[in-house]
């Protein structure tokens, strides 16, 4: 297959950060996009406008990031201000199709980001987004392999959205059988959670005891990715023989168990399954095991509530990385209404689950597709 230079079928603009004087947050100006973290789903988000822009971006151009995380790709939807974590790319729709650009700067994401440089903050130049090689194939094609992967990623959404609204409706029983734990108009009783739990964290575990296989131990990002997909790609392991020994005389983690993030994303949470055998880095998680009646799920629904995240919030005070510490968590009021009817709710999350289930399945299988449309059509 032929192939063609980007420098050769578009314009690039990178970009270049005004002088601080001329950005604010009241909308004078037009809107400013400093990198990355300014991207929403398919447009960035505007937080900061500029009224003496240096570098702009026209409507409809392509936005990518040329700055740590590099290769994540925006349309802008709007004339706006770029600085120097951005470039912006506009594609002569003479010779070639804009949104075949855009899907296939979507799928180099990994390879553009491998071409990063610097010590500091890995970031790309103009010349290596120049001499990005865009397959030479025929309008009738490109516009047809957009077309598929915009109709593929809109069902993706649509996937999504209905796992959003699922979660909307869990919520939603939890208030309606609850009520608002802020006031508590209910009057359920109040404990601290080191009434409730037994409040524990890990052996340290150093690294050169980690393995390539065995149990799995969990850092932060695991359990996080436990808590919201209910699986994960484990890069570290424990042997058989060194967990064995840690149930022996430091205890591990157990069915009914809740293990709790406690830094970096604070307060997720995932209930240990039958059969399940973790161990997991100290410090950075805790486990809670009942103490009490109580049921896991009114527990894990509970901790997402704007009542639990204000106490963490108070006791972590200002430090560079916030960690939620064993004194900390067992100072933590909560309500507990009475177990029949936290086990109602969680017999309505068991329910709704399901449904979540065969939707999250049907986004699975969307994704593999998407994602092996993706290879084929760009490699």
């Amino acid at each position: 297959m032929a192939y063609l230079k980007l420098k050769d079928v578009c314009q690039i603009n990178m970009g270049q950060s005004p002088d601080s004087s001329s950005y604010n947050a009241d909308g004078d100006g037009i809107p400013f996009f400093q990198g990355n973290a300014d991207f929403g789903e398919r447009y960035p988000l505007t937080q900061k406008w500029c009224n003496n822009p240096i570098k702009i971006a026209k409507v409809n151009d392509i936005l990518i990031s040329v700055r740590a995380p590099i290769g994540a790709v925006n349309y802008a939807k709007e004339n706006c201000c770029i600085g120097r974590g951005l470039a912006a790319i506009t594609p002569d729709t003479g010779k070639v199709s804009s949104e075949f650009i855009y899907w296939f700067l979507k799928g180099k994401n990994e390879e553009l980001n491998s071409k990063g440089t610097g010590s500091t903050f890995k970031a790309i130049g103009r010349k290596v987004l120049e001499e990005v090689e865009i397959p030479d194939i025929d309008f009738d094609t490109q516009r047809r392999y957009a077309a598929t992967l915009e109709k593929i990623y809109l069902l993706i959404q649509v996937r999504k959205k209905e796992l959003e609204q699922f979660d909307d409706l869990i919520k939603a029983r939890f208030v309606e059988l609850f009520g608002d734990m802020e006031t508590n108009f209910m009057n359920w009783d109040t404990y601290n959670f080191g009434e409730c739990f037994e409040i524990a964290s890990s052996k340290r575990i150093l690294k050169s005891e980690w393995k390539t296989e065995g149990i799995p131990f969990l850092r932060v990002r695991d359990m996080v990715q436990l808590a919201t997909a209910k699986q994960m790609n484990n890069e570290f392991f424990v042997s058989e023989q060194l967990y064995s020994t840690l149930r022996d005389s430091d205890g591990v983690p157990k069915e009914g168990d809740i293990l709790v993030s406690a830094t970096s994303t604070l307060g997720k949470c995932y209930i240990v399954g039958v059969g399940e055998r973790y161990y997991f880095k100290d410090a950075d998680i805790l486990r809670f095991r009942c103490k009490n009646e109580m049921n896991p799920i009114y527990f894990v629904e509970l901790m997402k509530t704007s009542y639990i995240k204000r106490q963490i919030a108070k006791t972590l005070g200002v430090t560079t990385v916030a960690h939620f510490t064993i004194k900390a968590a067992k100072a933590i009021n909560m309500r507990t209404p009475p177990i029949e009817l936290q086990n109602q709710f969680a017999a309505f999350v068991a329910e709704v689950d399901k449904s979540k289930v065969a939707v999250q399945k049907a986004l699975d299988e969307t994704q593999t597709l998407f994602d092996s449309l993706m290879q084929e059509y760009f490699g």
